[in-house]
């Protein structure tokens, strides 16, 4: 374990409450145990220990990321990870560079409360900055085996708003749509109730087209009159 990630585990040990663990490893239906950390005291201890360890160089920052994540004995260790690399102070190093990372987070992570944050927050945040390369790489994704990529390309652009670029988000729902996994589902109409916030006539005609049914289609159209 290194330096970081001990600070890390000792920081989260003062606040957690271990009566809590088990109902939210029940919730979070987790094979990895919880400490007992709620959101709040969690990103506040988090917080306090990253200000007091600052990391210099991207590729440090990358490693430090991946050691906790890999390393973590308890889910809020992983969710410190996810803290580390989305904090302020490493904004810069959101590059290309990330993208294995990223990658690998999502593909071990494998559960929806780590799988949507990086989608949303880190992969959309590439994709923004990094189209020409992030477009065909959402769009590889989207036709992959592993169900957590597949979701992570559907749900990345969940942010953008009216920037939403339909055509890469239909592209990316259709290799999925005849899946029955609840997780396919439900992120084919999450993402098409974010983009109908802009768009609902589009969103409509979309779902019409696609003959959509079942989760898929109440979630699309959930704050739409035609629902």
């Amino acid at each position: 374990m290194t330096p970081l990630h001990q600070a890390i585990r000792v920081a989260l040990t003062e606040v957690a409450d271990p009566d809590k663990a088990p109902a939210m490893q029940a919730y979070m239906k987790s094979t990895m145990p919880f400490l007992g950390v709620q959101a709040v005291p969690r990103r506040a201890a988090v917080k306090r220990v990253l200000a007091e360890r600052r990391i210099d160089a991207a590729p440090e920052w990358r490693r430090a990321v991946l050691a906790v994540w890999r390393d973590a004995e308890y889910r809020e260790e992983r969710y410190a990870a996810m803290e580390l690399a989305a904090h302020r102070y490493y904004r810069e190093f959101q590059t290309l560079y990330t993208v294995p990372m990223y990658e690998e987070m999502i593909v071990t992570g494998a559960w929806w409360d780590y799988v949507d944050d990086l989608a949303i927050n880190r992969v959309g945040g590439l994709l923004r900055a990094f189209p020409d390369t992030m477009r065909p790489l959402m769009l590889e994704w989207s036709r992959d085996d592993d169900l957590w990529k597949r979701r992570t390309s559907i749900l990345c652009q969940n942010a953008f708003k009216d920037r939403t670029d339909p055509g890469l988000l239909y592209a990316c729902i259709e290799p999925s749509l005849s899946d029955t996994d609840f997780f396919a589902r439900k992120a084919i109409g999450w993402a098409l109730r974010e983009y109908a916030k802009t768009s609902p006539a589009e969103v409509v005609r979309y779902v019409d087209h696609k003959g959509l049914t079942g989760l898929s289609r109440r979630e699309a159209l959930k704050n739409l009159p035609v629902a």
